[in-house]
């Protein structure tokens, strides 16, 4: 079994560094079948991915949901809490499956982690 920790610090749009740090998160959870531990942390402007409720035009992906997929695949998501503060992010406004975090919670995350992908 493996431990890989994603860290994300891009926006939820404007580029695509999320979007594709979260597909390749989903992917390794689907292949890992279980095996494989993902965890996902946001930080800086990718704390604004976790906000619930993002409406994009249609044909559009949206990065709310695809965390929400990471989450019901038993994928724990944490989001920078200063960085919520700064964006004026409350707790409430995150989606289903993500919590508040803390720079204690990424230190453990990242000594417990086989891989640190960076994006």
């Amino acid at each position: 079994m493996a431990n890989m920790l994603f860290i994300l610090n891009d926006p939820p749009y404007g580029t695509e560094r999320s979007y594709n740090a979260l597909r390749l998160a989903r992917h390794a959870l689907k292949k890992g079948e279980g095996r494989e531990t993902v965890r996902v942390f946001l930080m800086g402007d990718a704390a604004s991915c976790a906000k619930a409720g993002q409406k994009v035009p249609q044909g559009y992906y949206n990065v709310s949901d695809m965390l929400g997929m990471v989450a019901r695949a038993g994928g724990p998501i944490g989001v920078c809490g200063t960085c919520m503060d700064a964006r004026g992010i409350a707790e409430a406004e995150l989606v289903a499956g993500a919590h508040r975090s803390t720079m204690d919670e990424l230190t453990d995350w990242t000594l417990e982690a086989d891989k640190v992908i960076v994006f």
